[in-house]
């Protein structure tokens, strides 16, 4: 019966697991010093070796004669936990044992002894599935397990796991596998397996591994069937995956905003079933790669490509602004995002093509008269802002009796025109000024009150407000009715004035036969009264 790559060259021992020294030297070291904790977590991304490290680690517990720190592949315990026949390592999957009874049954099971090892470990697969409350029933058994149990916990999402669990385990975090050790170690499968892989292949699939040996394997397992002789053509075709060459092609002409041959290459591929999932997420990590070529002048180990291929997305690098590179990685990053849900990808990823293409670059020149247009325009708009910062944040309008502060001034003389130093010769009336009492009447009504039977005057930079109601210049004092009064005629006449005001009453013409009523009336209510 013919195995599947991944599964007949999955690492047998700790020496054969690549790219994660820091995690294997220190299990190994553990084993040998016999200080293993008595839970483990293992995390990382798919593909990188976690429930590996977890078969061997309890391989090299269980194991007659470990070598090394290691299961030593030859003992009898070895050769039946390498056929899944040794009843004391017990691998569970969590996402279809996740049950609070599956795990009450755990419980109980692992107080009994083991049939022929030392130990009875329990691998918890994907344990982030486990419910809440299966995970608070295997939490005392975690944390004061009997002396004969370990648990292995694996999981690709840790966050999922509670922290009380995460506290009682020791835990190692997996790295993505890099390119080159995925790369070499396809080429050494090929070599076991008799068939002929090129370099470029082999480096273009380790490339859409995304740091994955499983994935990897499972990809060259798919390739193989298609033909013995792996190309990086017949990855292509094999796995309906585009290739650097083409994909930089591709971003090119959209960095060129040549939205015709954009289109074109995509319908190609498109006509030779090439995912249009994939292609969006290809043509990303190729913008992603001209990035990083444009801010780090030094990007040697951040962008992987063939010699070749790197020469030419340099020179389409050197061609292109930043600012629109940021831009369509934008764009294409929520068109990958809408491909999953939408009725035609092809449509999609054209209309992001489209939308890219005709979107402007910083660095490109404009046609003088637009560039005019648009200054004028920001100008004027600046102008306006700056109109209305200034009305909204004068504290004192105008240095006039009105504003004068309260704490340097006497009771106002009987004129206050002299005081305010106006010169109505050369005013004009101001037309408006009804239609400012009206709304100022709905900002400030006991103002605007006070403001009845007035009139309004401009001059070159002043409105003054004449008045018969001397009350009208103490309440113009206070700074909070001047700044209304100020934006409100800013609001309706567009303009900012300095405002004065004149009062043409003085005291003297109160009515004297109405001085008599008003104090006898303080009289009868006891209301006290000095005159001067």
């Amino acid at each position: 019966m013919y195995q599947a790559l991944y599964r007949k060259y999955r690492p047998s021992s700790f020496d054969d697991v690549i790219s994660q020294p820091h995690i294997t030297a220190t299990l190994k070291n553990q084993i040998i010093t016999g200080k293993t904790a008595h839970a483990y977590i293992f995390t990382g991304s798919r593909g990188t070796g976690k429930t590996t490290c977890a078969r061997i680690l309890a391989k090299a517990l269980v194991c007659e004669h470990p070598v090394n720190g290691g299961p030593c592949l030859e003992c009898p315990v070895c050769r039946d936990m390498e056929d899944s026949r040794l009843d004391d390592v017990v691998e569970i999957d969590a996402a279809s044992y996740g049950s609070v009874e599956d795990a009450r049954e755990l419980r109980e099971e692992a107080y009994y002894s083991p049939v022929r090892c030392r130990y009875r470990i329990y691998i918890i697969d994907e344990v982030h599935m486990l419910t809440p409350s299966a995970f608070n029933a295997l939490l005392k058994i975690i944390e004061e397990p009997p002396e004969h149990v370990k648990f292995i916990l694996a999981t690709t999402e840790v966050h999922k796991v509670l922290p009380t669990i995460l506290s009682r385990c020791q835990r190692f975090d997996f790295r993505r596998v890099r390119s080159e050790d995925i790369a070499a170690r396809l080429k050494y499968v090929a070599s076991k397996e008799g068939f002929e892989l090129d370099d470029d292949a082999a480096a273009f699939i380790a490339e859409n591994a995304d740091g994955g040996m499983r994935d990897a394997l499972s990809l060259l397992d798919e390739c193989v069937a298609f033909s013995d002789h792996v190309t990086a053509q017949v990855v292509s075709d094999a796995a309906g995956l585009t290739g650097n060459g083409t994909t930089i092609a591709l971003v090119s002409s959209v960095c060129e905003r040549n939205a015709a041959d954009a289109l074109g290459t995509i319908a190609a591929l498109y006509d030779g079933s090439k995912d249009i999932r994939q292609l969006c997420s290809e043509m990303i990590m190729q913008l992603r790669n001209i990035m990083i070529l444009k801010s780090v002048p030094d990007s040697t180990g951040l962008v992987r490509l063939m010699p070749e291929q790197l020469e030419k997305l340099k020179a389409v690098a050197a061609a292109t602004d930043i600012g629109f590179v940021m831009n369509a990685i934008d764009i294409f990053g929520k068109c990958a995002e809408r491909l999953s849900r939408s009725i035609s990808a092809r449509t999609e990823l054209e209309m992001a093509v489209i939308s890219v293409c005709a979107g402007s670059s910083a660095a490109e020149p404009k046609p003088e008269s637009t560039s005019s247009a648009d200054t004028a325009m920001l100008m004027s708009r600046i102008n306006e802002l700056e109109q209305r910062i200034a009305a909204l944040s004068s504290a004192r309008p105008v240095p006039d009796a009105a504003f004068e502060p309260r704490r340097q001034r006497r009771l106002p003389p009987a004129d206050a025109a002299s005081e305010a130093k106006t010169d109505l010769s050369e005013a004009k009336p101001l037309p408006e000024w009804p239609e400012i009492l009206e709304k100022f009447g709905s900002i400030c009504p006991p103002v605007s009150g006070a403001l009845q039977g007035s009139a309004a005057y401009t001059t070159a930079d002043r409105l003054i407000i004449v008045t018969e109601n001397r009350f009208f210049l103490e309440l113009l004092r206070i700074k909070e009715n001047a700044v209304k009064l100020s934006e409100t005629v800013f609001s309706v006449t567009g303009r900012k004035y300095k405002i004065g005001a004149k009062c043409t009453a003085s005291v003297n013409n109160v009515p004297e036969n109405k001085l008599p009523g008003l104090l006898k009336k303080a009289e009868e209510n006891s209301i006290p009264v000095t005159t001067e």
